[in-house]
């Protein structure tokens, strides 16, 4: 399995930019069953999904981050990002990548 390390997150205000990395020790399609993806946490709720993307570059995002998040990935499979536009303190939580395992995630602060 692939070891994860996220960064990219910190304090923004509402309608910032912030774009997260997601660093993998091997490519993230070979060795999870399930599509790699961002999940997020915000505080006293569930982890929820934000986005995935497929070996092909399909992606599927949750409804409350369409239009505004874009998940890619680069050529070698070793590196993921989530591009996080027009952010909403709604947005505010950490955020973990996914490929088989976790990674302890980065904190998101969408806040004036």
């Amino acid at each position: 399995q692939v070891q994860l390390v996220e960064s990219g997150g910190g304090l923004v205000q509402p309608g910032g930019s912030l774009r997260l990395s997601c660093a993998a020790s091997g490519n993230i399609f070979i060795f999870s069953i399930d599509d790699p993806g961002w999940y997020r946490q915000a505080p006293g709720k569930e982890r929820e999904l934000v986005a995935t993307i497929t070996r092909y570059g399909r992606t599927n995002y949750a409804d409350s981050v369409k239009g505004r998040f874009t998940i890619s990935r680069d050529n070698a499979g070793k590196t993921m990002y989530l591009q996080m536009n027009s952010l909403k303190p709604e947005d505010t939580g950490v955020y973990y990548c996914k490929s088989g395992n976790w990674g302890k995630g980065t904190l998101v602060t969408v806040s004036s």
